[in-house]
């Protein structure tokens, strides 16, 4: 299958813009389906170029991109066990394409820290030699920096079940927390590079891994950012890429549950100031490996496993680092874990606070970031736990066994605002009519009405220009749909949005543009439609919706290739005014699963602490009402 790539049913699907069940309803009922070339019975691949030949033949409409061609050939090129080094080759290539960053050739040993080391290169060059001409392209219509960042999510996409990336919202979290502009960041426990590329302005990145392909992958990530970086291939724990080195922060989300991880032979070591860690709480190693690369007055957020809480081997390490005022915050993120661990490296005669941050967040980010900056300030935070009372036999940091302590009055205020806010929060149905029979739609694409002038498609550039007073729209920006919260130096390359233009991310977020007078942030892409024959509104409808048809559980696509119905302006008006009405419901039912979620907690706790009561209980409902 050399120089004839293979492609999964899921990425079939993807090409022709239909579901998984299509393509196997294809494949049941066309004989004349391409049979599979390799892979294995739950997941056979097909030539790329037999699939090609039969959706022309069967009149299917389908494109396959610069970055799909691209990532099935290099795929192609060796086995899944090389494909995280046919990455970094290609990460490799493309970092010498754009220039102006030296990098090492394959094969040259890592140089010491501070002075832009990077991990050792493999001879890894695929045979196929059409590969850098298609990098070359995939570069020049997104960016050096875009197009790696596609081939890693393809990879992190394809290995999903092998690979443990941080969610990008707790990375953003975590960094937004601990890292402040121009820190000296490190991660010892680095994987693909996703918590450092999330640290906000991080004047110099430290990063380690014990995977040398996944050191290799974050090493070329960082560069191509802007990021100036020294990346180490080494267990941390047992090889420390970085001694005596001292951060500004540290963020980790480490390996969890691994035994081995190097009890015997670090019984001494220096980094273990808060006690020696049991050989089950290799989580403890890592926190103290955090600890002793941060600076006095540094601060750390470590990843844990809810049960390094409680757990009665670690019941010493966790009441020195409590003692100490080391450990800040422990803020469970989701049900059923992981914990985030706030610490901060304490200054020499610097007195510990006298309360820890104890917090269920029950999935709720911004709570848990909106908690954390109370109690920062010393406003009191109501999760906050007295460290006297924590210091007992068990040291037990389990926020879920911690219950707020709230007045009585609180508890009714907040209950019964719950109650009003689910209460307004009733959904409006979009005004749309069932027809008796289905009429098709003629369809086009993207690309299609680009060529003919319809819409005009700029990506905005990888790296802006720093120090500048020019508003930036960011993809985060866009997400939340905030107002633009970036900044730039004003540079004739930057991409400055006007009223009506539509601005997308390619995992199918959308809005049009109103007066926010700002640039475009990097990793959106801009559709400037012409407002005669493509209504912005119905444009940005099927940009935000159409990825939900794809059924490949991948949360990108090309939307270049998505399938757009052709309709009259008018048309296309009543359209946008339905998506609109669908993303209204979107934003409402979401408002409603957060309002019912935090309602039956509330209701949970009132139960628990005596302070509800259910309706039918023999307690009078009046003196009942008095009460909350």
């Amino acid at each position: 299958m050399s120089g004839d790539p293979g492609v999964t049913a899921g990425d079939i699907a993807r090409l022709a813009g239909v579901g998984r069940a299509t393509v196997s309803n294809w494949r049941r009922r066309h004989d004349d389906f391409p049979r599979p070339v390799g892979g294995t019975a739950a997941s056979p691949l097909f030539s790329l170029a037999d699939v090609e030949d039969w959706l022309t033949r069967n009149g299917k409409p389908f494109e396959v991109s610069a970055g799909d061609r691209l990532w099935q050939r290099l795929r192609a090129s060796g086995d899944d066990f090389r494909l995280a080094d046919l990455v970094g080759w290609a990460g490799l290539r493309l970092l010498e394409s754009r220039g102006g960053t030296a990098a090492p050739p394959p094969g040259d040993a890592a140089r010491q820290p501070g002075d832009g080391a990077m991990p050792s290169w493999p001879d890894t060059v695929p045979a196929d030699p059409g590969l850098p001409a298609l990098l070359g392209e995939l570069a020049a219509e997104r960016g050096h920096r875009a197009a790696f960042d596609f081939l890693v999510e393809e990879y992190m996409r394809a290995h999903s079940r092998r690979l443990v990336v941080t969610r990008p919202d707790v990375a953003r979290l975590m960094t937004g927390l601990v890292c402040r502009k121009g820190d000296v960041v490190l991660d010892p426990a680095c994987g693909l590079g996703t918590l450092l590329l999330s640290a906000p302005g991080a004047r110099h990145a430290l990063a380690q891994d014990s995977d040398p392909a996944a050191a290799r992958i974050a090493a070329v990530r960082l560069r191509l950012a802007g990021t100036p970086a020294d990346v180490v291939a080494a267990d941390s724990l047992r090889g420390d890429g970085f001694p005596g080195e001292a951060a500004d922060s540290v963020v980790c989300d480490p390996p969890s549950g691994d035994r081995a991880w190097g009890h015997d032979e670090l019984t001494g070591d220096p980094r273990w100031e808060y006690g020696l860690p049991p050989r089950g709480e290799p989580e403890l190693a890592w926190v103290q490996h955090c600890l002793a690369h941060v600076r006095p007055g540094g601060r750390a957020a470590v990843l844990m496993p809810p049960a390094a809480a409680s757990r009665r081997p670690g019941r010493r390490i966790r009441g020195n680092l409590l003692r100490a005022g080391a450990l800040r915050a422990v803020i469970t993120l989701a049900p059923g874990g992981p914990d985030l661990w706030l610490l901060r490296r304490p200054e020499p005669g610097e007195p510990p606070p006298g309360a820890v941050l104890l917090l269920d967040a029950a999935g709720d980010l911004g709570r848990a970031e909106r908690e954390w900056r109370r109690h920062e300030r010393g406003a009191g935070a109501e999760s906050a736990v007295p460290v006297i009372d924590l210091l007992d036999d068990e040291v037990d940091l389990a926020p879920a066994r911690r219950r707020p302590r709230q007045t009585g009055a609180a508890f009714g205020r907040r209950f019964t605002a719950a109650l009003d806010r689910l209460a307004a929060a009733a959904p409006v149905r979009p005004a749309l009519d069932l027809l008796p029979e289905p009429r098709p739609l003629p369809f086009t694409t993207i690309a299609e009405l680009s060529r003919t002038g319809a819409v005009t498609v700029r990506h905005a550039p990888a790296r802006l220009p720093a120090g500048g007073d020019v508003a930036v729209l960011t993809a985060a920006d866009l997400t939340a749909g905030s107002a633009p919260s970036g900044a730039a130096a004003a540079d004739p390359d930057l991409i400055m949005l006007e009223p009506g233009d539509v601005v997308a991310t390619a995992a199918g977020t959308a809005r049009v543009v109103g007066d926010e007078h700002a640039a475009l942030g990097p990793y959106l892409t801009l559709y400037r439609p012409d407002p005669a024959r493509l209504d912005p509104g119905f444009l940005a409808g099927f940009l935000t919706f159409a990825h939900t048809r794809t059924g490949t559980g991948s949360s990108r696509m090309d939307l270049r290739r998505m399938r757009i119905p052709r309709l009259p302006p008018e048309r296309q008006r009543a359209y946008g005014r339905a998506f609109a009405e669908m993303a209204a419901l979107t934003a409402t039912l979401r408002d409603m699963s957060a309002l019912g979620e935090e309602l039956v907690r509330l209701s949970f706790d009132g139960l628990l602490d005596g302070r509800l009561t259910p309706a039918d209980s023999p307690r009078e409902n009046d003196a009942h009402r008095r009460q909350v």
